[in-house]
């Protein structure tokens, strides 16, 4: 079902970024289209009850379609929408829209940094360092999150960034993928993220900071729900749960605001690499 997912969310990416001289609007509808029946069939792969019931032999009637684009000219094999695209956002512009937000739901904005390396596209965690003597590597697995809205959640995914005191990134930033599964009140994500520098090289003050994020298809953009954060002194074996704070995410660390009153957190294990 991943790969249905991916494959609708690179249709999606190609008509966006595409010149609007490459494909005529009908063209554009029609490969919205095929997105929308990859999405289904993903559905009905997750849930056997799926009501969105598209079966593989559907699938196939969409080989000669794509295939073809710039000549085919039938109508659409099945009475389904274009999914709505999804908004590239320019640098900066994500957090713009965070803070109309927050001025909408009345919460006074936390100080955010540009980030001086380039964030990804969710799935785009890295390889654990080869090992130094004398030197420590630290692993994180996300376990789980707790939110009261988890089941509503379209396509979370967490940003994984480590910032000095004043919001300057060490290491380069980390999406995981989208999460694996939600229950009750909990997204499961049991994902092992490596952190990019030896924790001796990493300055006093640094801290991880792990950023939930979820599409809305209101806005037609990702978006940041909320932020937690671990600090030198918490890095040690075994779990840790940590607090979640509301958007948008202060990597400075002055302006925090729990999320919730009820205990919801972010749940993880880590793992200490030593040589």
């Amino acid at each position: 079902c991943d790969i249905e997912r991916r494959l609708a969310r690179q249709l999606q990416k190609e008509v966006q970024s595409a010149n609007s001289s490459d494909f005529t609007e009908d063209q554009k509808k029609t490969l919205g289209k095929c997105a929308t029946c990859l999405e289904m069939r993903s559905a009905s792969l997750q849930c056997t009850q799926s009501s969105e019931d598209f079966k593989l032999e559907d699938l196939k009637k969409l080989e000669p379609i794509i295939k073809n684009i710039l000549t085919y000219n039938k109508g659409f094999p099945f009475d389904v929408q274009p999914v709505p695209l999804r908004k590239i956002l320019a640098p900066g512009e994500e957090e713009n829209l965070e803070l109309e937000d927050e001025e909408e739901e009345g919460v006074t904005a936390g100080v955010g940094s540009p980030e001086s390396f380039p964030s990804g596209v969710p799935g785009t965690l890295l390889p654990r360092l080869p090992s130094e003597p004398g030197m420590t590597l630290l692993t994180i697995k996300i376990e789980k999150i707790g939110l009261k809205d988890a089941g509503q959640c379209i396509d979370p995914y967490i940003t994984v960034s480590v910032k000095d005191l004043n919001g300057v990134d060490l290491n380069p930033v980390q999406d995981t993928p989208v999460a694996t599964r939600k229950e009750d009140t909990y997204i499961h994500f049991s994902m092992d993220v490596e952190i990019q520098k030896h924790l001796e090289e990493l300055s006093k003050g640094a801290a991880i900071f792990f950023e939930f994020k979820h599409y809305k298809p209101k806005k037609k953009f990702t978006s940041t729900k909320c932020f937690a954060f671990m600090e030198m002194d918490e890095i040690k074996p075994g779990p840790i749960v940590i607090e979640l704070y509301k958007k948008p995410t202060d990597f400075k660390r002055k302006k925090l605001h729990l999320l919730t009153k009820k205990p919801l957190y972010l749940h993880l294990q880590q793992t200490l690499h030593k040589d």
